[in-house]
């Protein structure tokens, strides 16, 4: 068996590493180099990976895991400093009954009935940014214009959060994201979130508002510091991860222009869209990463106590014998199923949310702007290879 190792080059912007996808055709399980020379697992088989995500003897926890990207090497040699210790509250790197205790709290407020009251919100939200960016005329980026500050508006007013404030949280969450940035610049990134989270959470003691923010505050079930921690995990996750898809996606859409038809001329056809969107481009390109607590059988390999498991997302959901002819992007077929929003305890806590946000955007801008394309060669679209998130760095359009 041949060790892989990290980063794995993607050929074609829209398409796994073509070495992932050769692996995936041989087996579903890899031995994997990590960046600290750690010997672990690379999964590309789709049953395997749902096994490792649900299987609660694997841990998220950060101080078992291992790192696949050389570019994460500093913050696991400087893990042991308490300056870079996770907040509390930072669910996402917890186990369960940890992480039970905040996700029981925070699922009742992205529940799917809570989402569609907020519809004609986002509704209204898309409205205004497509009014403004008709107005500006082309070109545009449809990154700084449309993709990114939808889903942040959304977010802010889900949580509580001045939108006036996004140039903050949005070039932290943005370091934060990065492949590149040293440890200590990361450091700082954090801590800045952190002391902006920390104030609203103290301002939302004294004086309430109607958001979800006030609403955990109002519970008494957490204490300021644990508020802080998982109020700025939903402030980045709630605005990276669709503006990303949005972005992406309409890429997709540009340069695959008989699916754009499939979206535009039949609105019933969007929530099968939207869910193969996900599906074949999975944003979340590295990871998750999982360890194991003992010895587990996976599809017939043993993974060791403490060998670190890296599952590969958007090799996963192009198993072919999970979703025919999975190669094609097919806004027709049946992609549930899929691990877009990972699975297990761990599962996207915001997805019902992004989806929303999802099948009211791409409707809407192929809507208003019919004749949308591409401003520069797909070519010259910057892409987000360098970010934990993948997706595009800006997207030029014209109408």
């Amino acid at each position: 068996m041949t060790d892989v190792t990290y980063p794995l080059a993607r050929r074609r912007p829209l398409d796994p590493p073509d070495e992932a996808t050769a692996l995936a055709g041989r087996a579903p399980m890899h031995r994997m180099i990590f960046a600290d020379g750690h010997r672990g697992w690379l999964v590309t088989g789709h049953a395997a990976a749902r096994a490792v995500l649900a299987d609660p003897r694997f841990s998220n926890r950060p101080e078992h895991m291992h790192v696949p990207i050389p570019g994460r090497m500093q913050l696991l040699e400087r893990r042991k400093d308490p300056r870079f210790a996770l907040p509390p509250g930072f669910f996402i790197r917890m186990d369960p009954p940890e992480h039970t205790r905040f996700r029981k709290l925070l699922t009742g407020q992205f529940t799917v009935r809570r989402m569609k009251r907020l519809q004609p919100r986002i509704e209204e939200i898309t409205r205004g940014f497509l009014d403004a960016m008709q107005d500006a005329g082309p070109p545009a980026d449809l990154v700084e214009h449309f993709a990114l500050p939808l889903p942040s508006m959304v977010i802010c007013e889900l949580l509580g959060v001045p939108y006036a404030d996004r140039g903050r949280f949005q070039d932290d969450s943005r370091e934060l994201l990065s492949l590149d940035i040293s440890a200590d610049e990361m450091l700082a990134a954090m801590h800045r979130m952190l002391s902006y989270m920390g104030e609203l959470v103290r301002r939302k003691r004294v004086e309430p508002g109607d958001d979800l923010l006030s609403g955990l505050v109002g519970t008494g079930e957490l204490k300021d510091d644990e508020l802080t921690g998982a109020a700025m995990l939903l402030l980045i996750a709630g605005h990276e991860t669709t503006a990303n898809m949005l972005g992406l996606g309409t890429y997709a859409l540009l340069t695959h222009p008989d699916q754009l038809a499939v979206l535009r001329d039949d609105p019933a056809a969007v929530d099968g869209a939207v869910e193969e969107l996900l599906r074949y481009l999975s944003i979340v390109h590295i990871g998750p990463i999982r360890t194991a607590l003992e010895d587990v059988e996976i599809d017939g390999r043993t993974v060791r106590a403490g060998e670190s498991v890296a599952v590969c997302v958007p090799v996963v959901n192009r198993d072919p014998s999970r979703f025919p002819d999975p190669e094609r992007l097919d806004l027709t077929r049946d992609a549930t199923g899929h691990l877009a929003f990972g699975h297990g305890v761990h599962q996207c806590l915001g997805q019902q949310l992004a989806r929303a946000e999802m099948r009211i955007g791409y409707p809407a801008l192929l809507r208003r702007f019919p004749t949308l394309r591409l401003a520069v060669p797909p070519e010259e679209v910057p892409m987000r290879s360098d970010m934990s998130i993948y997706g595009v760095h800006r997207l030029p359009v014209t109408w």
